[in-house]
């Protein structure tokens, strides 16, 4: 796991036991806003690479790999 998925995973903690009534919806709560935050961060990355083509990287898909660490 890279950092910037343990940052989200710390993000969706933080939120989850903040926002969760009750400790048994923690989990489910965790999980929505995690995979929330990763689309999100998805998302951008695939708009920062429509607005700068000129980079020199690969599609979208590669550069979202490589920004999570991701090698298959």
């Amino acid at each position: 796991m890279n950092d910037r998925i343990r940052e989200l995973d710390e993000q969706a903690q933080d939120w989850a036991d903040a926002q969760a009534p009750f400790a048994s919806e923690e989990h489910e709560y965790f999980t929505k806003k995690f995979a929330e935050l990763i689309v999100s961060e998805c998302s951008r990355i695939a708009d920062d690479w429509v607005n700068d083509k000129d980079d020199g990287k690969n599609y979208p898909s590669e550069v979202i790999k490589q920004h999570f660490g991701v090698t298959s």
